[in-house]
């Protein structure tokens, strides 16, 4: 038996769950417009090991989503776990954000074989940071961060049906809306409980990282700047 306690705060959707050999047995989120993750974020583990019956010391593991997302949610949720396995001396998983949204947005819809997935997290004006999976959620394109236009993604669309997901969708669905093979899934977060498999496939292969030196996947280096009343 392995129990794995599984978070994602790389979006504004704060989410827990604890898997027991992949098998999901208790989950929370909390979703708001600001990010409150560092007021929240211990407690919501808490109470979603309180909720599954589980103390600290039952953990095996401990996974996270790595990213890329938002620069502030990802360096409190990656602080945290890094501490509880610190602390605890179990190993840290970490796992690609968009991955976890290709697996929740495969339990909202029926998807074909041939399915591209296209998840998006709405990286400000008509950008977005993306990558491309399989519907059995094998990498086929690596994350990038992609200026959306009229012809992007044309060769997949042509090929393949594609399903767009994820808070940076609604950017693109006025572009591809009318494409045949263009499918869009509403209401896709990366959600820990999509963690589960991903993250016990992870366990059973060893493939941790050093809690000492990992950091969050951000694609692209922060930028810190002036608040606006000072411009």
């Amino acid at each position: 038996m392995s129990l794995i306690l599984c978070t994602d705060t790389s979006t504004k959707a704060c989410t827990a769950a604890v898997a027991n050999n992949g098998m999901v047995i208790s989950k929370i989120q909390i979703k708001q417009e600001g990010y409150k993750h560092a007021e929240q974020l211990h407690d919501l583990l808490q109470s979603v090991l309180d909720e599954a019956g589980i103390m600290w010391k039952d953990l095996d593991a401990v996974a996270v989503g790595k990213g890329p997302g938002s620069y502030t949610g990802l360096r409190i949720g990656v602080s945290a776990v890094k501490g509880i396995c610190y602390a605890r001396k179990i190993p840290l998983i970490a796992l690609p954000t968009l991955q976890i949204m290709a697996v929740n947005a495969a339990s909202k819809s029926s998807l074909n074989a041939q399915a591209l997935l296209r998840p998006m997290i709405d990286a400000r004006r008509m950008e977005v940071y993306t990558a491309a999976y399989s519907s059995e959620f094998n990498e086929l394109e690596k994350v990038q961060a992609h200026v959306l236009e009229e012809d992007s993604f044309a060769e997949e669309l042509i090929k393949n049906p594609v399903y767009f997901f994820g808070d940076g969708m609604d950017k693109c669905r006025h572009l591809f809306e009318q494409h045949s093979n263009a499918h869009f899934i509403d209401d896709v977060i990366p959600a820990a409980w999509s963690m589960a498999v991903l993250s016990q496939c992870a366990f059973e292969e060893k493939m941790f990282e050093d809690v000492a030196y990992f950091e969050p996947f951000y694609l692209k280096e922060f930028l810190a700047k002036p608040p606006k009343k000072l411009i």
